[in-house]
């Protein structure tokens, strides 16, 4: 008996001893399992480099807390998981799930909070065996670092997609909402964003939220191309200072002097965001008794230097049956009149095909008298961004716009070979300056022909940067439209845009992580519902019951005797 006694002894000090030894090993090499088929908790050595900069406590308040939808507790699930994974790299993450509705005496100032934050919740439809009710969730979280604060939406809102469609959507970028809020509360900014001003630009009200959310990440300021014709040469070494220009719908022409100092800021490694229509025509020319305009032609002087670097913006308007609704006054005036929703073809609803990081998994963009883009050949890599769609076509200039197409009857057979029409264009590679080989407007001792690796994003329409005004003149959301109540990718779309331009880190590349996520079916869990019940409560408390009765009696059976 005491040899026994003394060989279990030796098993049991043995035993703890690998394990001290384990434990001393595992403390010296740290390693994380991702045992998931996607990877989808292995964060992307861009995100690492991220969370390790974090010095202090970095804190995050999620607002998803409380009696929430099935979708939405996946939601939660999954943010808790992977903030989890964010901190087993860096204790300094610390996070905590707060439920806003809890206290009903406080919930209403808590909204209000929210609501001057910015956080806006969303309504959801619960569909519980049939019964529908309402209820309001804030899909976001807040980032706290050294008294700098952002935002994250969890939550990406697509048009037309359902609830399920939403949250997958937002699991899928998750990883790259977290790190982007990381990245801005805890670097300083560094690169600068040049809004070109000085030819019938944009007025930055109407630009108000796009340049208020790239305030957070850089440093901003309005650059006027008026001081050119005075001193080019102070005026472009000035504007070598910035790292990217954003040209946002120009109205007048440019100069030969303000080409060549916007030509050589692109050759030194500028970046550029052109958004540039060669047509004039607006929207609210259309709102008159007549209820027609005409679209004429709009010459920027800007063709030339386009051709150079491998794009043409034309004269013509974009008309696509997959176009915005809008909403038109029916019958008599006064108390009978109705409004009714039409579809618009000449504001196109696009849905982004390429999978590109700056447009994939977005909703629908929406622009408004689009032109068409001709791609040219020379060395410089081309991807278009977004595209018409099949059935639409291009409408030479000048031309009368009328709101009586919104009754035009059409076929297919009117679409051949006239579709997916390129309307936004990112290019990358070496620029040559479009004043090679010719005599310079005005004299540069630093001229140079051909410049570094580069990119640009050409848009060929002002108006999808552009956000609308309430009554009270203050600017709406970016990419809401108040005549039909929608709510349109725009504003994604172009902060994604800046971030591939100035991203150095590769943060943007994120966007590409593909997550499987199967969801149970709604419907078929309400047509079977007592055996969806028995499958996934039932049969695993039978399992459980079955081994317990199997243990029970073979260790009767092996101790009883």
């Amino acid at each position: 008996m005491v040899p026994l006694k003394k060989s279990n002894l030796k098993s049991v000090l043995i035993t703890i001893g690998l394990l001290l030894i384990i434990n001393a090993i595992g403390n010296q090499f740290f390693h994380r399992f991702d045992l998931t088929k996607d990877h989808r908790y292995t964060l992307s050595t861009t995100s690492l480099d991220i969370v390790r900069e974090v010095k202090e406590p970095l804190y995050i308040k999620i607002y998803l807390q409380g009696d929430l939808p099935p979708e939405f507790k996946r939601l939660q699930q999954e943010t808790q998981q992977l903030l989890e994974e964010f901190q087993a790299y860096n204790q300094n993450i610390v996070f905590e799930f707060i439920d806003p509705l809890e206290n009903e005496d406080a919930s209403m100032d808590n909204i209000k909070e929210l609501y001057r934050k910015g956080l806006t919740p969303v309504n959801i439809t619960v569909d519980d065996k049939g019964k529908q009710s309402q209820a309001m969730v804030f899909p976001w979280a807040v980032a706290v670092y050294q008294n700098k604060e952002v935002n994250i939406p969890l939550l990406k809102n697509r048009m037309g997609a359902t609830t399920t469609e939403m949250v997958i959507g937002s699991v899928q970028h998750l990883e790259y909402s977290i790190s982007d809020a990381f990245n801005k509360v805890t670097t300083v900014k560094q690169k600068t964003v040049a809004v070109i001003k000085g030819n019938g630009e944009l007025q930055d009200v109407l630009m108000a939220k796009f340049l208020l959310q790239i305030r957070e990440s850089y440093h901003i300021g309005p650059f006027t191309l008026d001081s050119v014709a005075k001193d080019p040469t102070g005026s472009l070494n000035a504007l070598q200072k910035y790292d990217l220009a954003i040209i946002a719908k120009p109205t007048e022409m440019f100069s030969d002097a303000e080409k060549q100092v916007l030509d050589q800021f692109i050759i030194n490694g500028g970046k550029t965001l052109w958004l540039v229509e060669q047509i004039n025509v607006e929207m609210d020319s259309l709102y008159n008794p007549s209820g027609s305009t005409f679209a004429f032609p709009r010459d920027l002087n800007l063709n030339d230097m386009f051709f150079k670097y491998g794009f043409r913006i034309n004269p013509d308007i974009v008309k696509d049956e997959q176009g915005s609704p809008i909403k038109l006054a029916t019958g008599e005036q006064g108390s009978a009149t109705q409004y009714q929703e039409f579809n618009w073809k000449f504001a196109p609803l696009v849905y982004p095909e390429s999978t590109h990081p700056i447009v994939k998994n977005l909703g629908g963009i929406k622009f408004d008298f689009a032109n068409p883009i001709d791609t040219l050949k020379n060395k410089i890599k081309k991807t278009i961004l977004l595209k018409s769609s099949q059935y639409s076509k291009r409408i030479g200039a000048p031309v009368e716009v009328n709101l009586d197409i919104v009754a035009e009857e059409t076929s297919p057979n009117h679409y051949i070979k006239t579709g997916n029409m390129p309307l936004a264009l990112l290019l990358e590679g070496s620029f040559h300056s479009m004043f090679e080989n010719r005599v310079l407007p005005f004299e540069q001792a630093t001229f140079e022909s051909a410049g570094k690796k580069n990119k640009m994003i050409v848009i060929s329409d002002g108006d999808l940067i552009k956000n609308q005004l309430d009554k009270n003149f203050q600017p709406v959301e970016l990419g809401y439209d108040q005549r039909s109540g929608n709510l349109y990718d725009n504003k994604d779309f172009m902060l994604n845009c800046v971030s591939y331009l100035l991203d150095d880190t590769g943060l943007i590349n994120i966007r590409s992580k593909d997550l499987d996520l199967p969801l149970l079916d709604k419907e078929k869990v309400f047509e079977n519902y007592g055996k969806t019940q028995v499958i996934t409560i039932g049969l695993p408390l039978l399992i459980l019951v079955l081994f317990g009765v199997l243990f029970t009696y073979l260790r009767k059976r092996k101790y009883g005797q």
